[in-house]
C-alpha cells in the first residue's frame, strides 16, 4: 500500500482561477483601489506577520495534540510526530478535494489504519470525537459572541440572522452525529445500504462481501470506542483543553494579521463572530479545489459588515488566506511527499531483505 495520492491536472487549477477572478470582480464592484491594497500590503510589519506564521504552526500542533490524546486513549500507539504529519497530509488532501474536511479525515483514517492494520474503527472514533468537540466549540463561540454584541446593541439585521442560522444548522449536525454514535443499529443499516447500493450500481461486478465484513467490524469497533470515551472524562477534558488552545491560536492569527498592516480597531467580539461564521461557510463542500473565491468574498463581506474599511478588509483577507490556505497547503504537500518517499523506501528495503538474508 502506498500513501493516498491526488492527481493534479490543469482542471484542478481551472476552478480556483475562476474563483480568484470572481474575488477580483467582487473587489472591483466595491470600487476599491487595488493599488491602494498593494500599498497597504507593502507596508506590512514583517515581524508581526512572521509571528502570525509561527502561530499557524502552533495552532496545528495543538490540534494534533487534541487528536493524539483521543487516539492514544484507545491504545493506538502512534507517535505525535506521525500524527502531526498525517494532519498536514489531511489538510493537503482536503484543500484539493474540499468536502467539509471529510476527505482529509478519511485520509487520516487510511494512514492510521495503514500504520496499524485493523485500527480504522478506533481512528474514526477519535476523529468523530474531535469533530463533536469542534462543533460544540463553534456553537459556544457564536453564543458568546452574540451575547457580547447584544450587550453593545449591535446584534441585529444580517448579523443576527447569520448567527442564528449557523447555530441551528451546526446544532442539527451535532445532534445527528451524536445520534449515529449512540444508535449502532442505525449506523449498521446505513453502512449496509451504501454497500448494497454500490453493488447494485455496478450490477454486482464488484464483489464486496469481504469489504462489507471489514467495514462492519470497523463500525463495531467505532461504537465500542465511542462508549469508552463516555467513561473517560479526563481524556475528554485534555482533548477539549488542547482544542480550545488551538482555537484561541487561530483567533490570534486573525488578529496578528490586522496588526501587521497597522489596523488595531477590530474588536475581539467581531473576531469571534467572523471566525465562526467564516469557518461554517468554508466548510460548505462547493467542490472548488484550493477553496478560492467564496471564502474570500465571505470573509471580506463580514469584515465590511463590521465596519472595517474596504481596503483594509480586502488586504487582511488576502494576507490571512496566504497563511491559513496557501502556507498550510504547501506544508501539507511536503508532508504528503515525505510519507510517499518513506513508503517507497520501506517497500525497497522489504524487497532487498530476502535477497540479503535480512530478517
Amino acid at each position: 500500500m502506498t500513501s493516498p495520492k491526488y492527481k493534479i491536472t490543469w482542471k484542478t487549477f481551472l476552478l480556483p482561477v475562476i474563483g480568484l477572478v470572481a474575488f477580483l470582480v467582487y473587489i472591483y464592484l466595491f470600487s476599491v483601489d487595488i493599488p491602494e491594497i498593494i500599498t497597504t500590503a507593502e507596508h506590512i510589519n514583517l515581524n508581526l506577520y512572521l509571528l502570525a506564521t509561527i502561530t499557524v504552526l502552533l495552532d496545528t500542533a495543538f490540534f494534533t495534540l487534541a487528536w493524539h490524546s483521543l487516539i492514544r486513549f484507545l491504545s493506538v500507539k502512534i507517535s505525535w510526530f506521525k500524527e502531526f504529519t498525517y494532519v498536514w497530509v489531511g489538510i493537503f488532501i482536503d484543500t484539493l478535494i474540499p468536502a467539509e474536511s471529510v476527505s482529509g479525515e478519511i485520509t487520516k483514517i487510511y494512514l492510521v489504519n495503514k500504520e496499524q492494520n485493523g485500527s480504522a474503527g478506533k481512528a474514526t472514533a477519535s476523529i468523530v470525537a474531535q469533530r463533536l468537540i469542534g462543533m460544540g466549540m463553534s456553537i459556544a463561540t457564536l453564543l458568546v459572541g452574540a451575547i457580547l454584541l447584544f450587550a453593545e446593541n449591535l446584534l441585529y439585521g444580517v448579523i443576527f440572522t447569520l448567527i442564528l442560522f449557523i447555530i441551528v444548522i451546526t446544532f442539527l449536525f451535532l445532534a445527528l452525529t451524536l445520534l449515529l454514535c449512540v444508535k449502532e443499529n442505525w449506523t449498521m443499516r446505513i453502512v449496509d445500504a451504501i454497500i448494497s447500493f454500490a453493488e447494485w450500481i455496478t450490477r454486482s461486478h464488484w464483489k464486496l462481501d469481504s469489504f462489507r465484513q471489514e467495514v462492519i467490524e470497523s463500525t463495531k469497533a467505532f461504537h465500542v470506542a465511542i462508549k469508552e470515551y463516555g467513561h473517560a472524562p479526563k481524556t475528554l477534558f485534555i482533548a477539549i483543553s488542547f482544542s480550545i488552545t488551538s482555537w484561541v491560536l487561530s483567533l490570534v492569527v486573525f488578529y496578528l494579521t490586522f496588526l501587521s498592516i497597522g489596523y488595531s480597531q477590530i474588536s475581539w467580539n467581531a473576531i469571534l463572530i467572523i471566525s465562526a461564521i467564516f469557518a461554517a461557510v468554508k466548510s460548505i463542500p462547493v467542490g472548488v479545489p484550493f477553496e478560492v473565491g467564496l471564502p474570500e468574498i465571505t470573509l471580506s463581506s463580514l469584515l465590511i459588515l463590521f465596519g472595517v474599511p474596504y481596503n483594509v478588509s480586502f488586504t487582511a483577507t488576502i494576507l490571512w488566506r496566504l497563511l491559513t490556505l496557501w502556507l498550510r497547503f504547501f506544508i501539507g504537500f511536503v508532508a504528503q511527499q515525505w510519507i510517499g518517499i518513506k513508503s517507497i523506501v520501506a517497500t525497497s528495503d522489504a524487497a532487498v531483505a530476502p535477497s540479503t538474508g535480512k530478517t
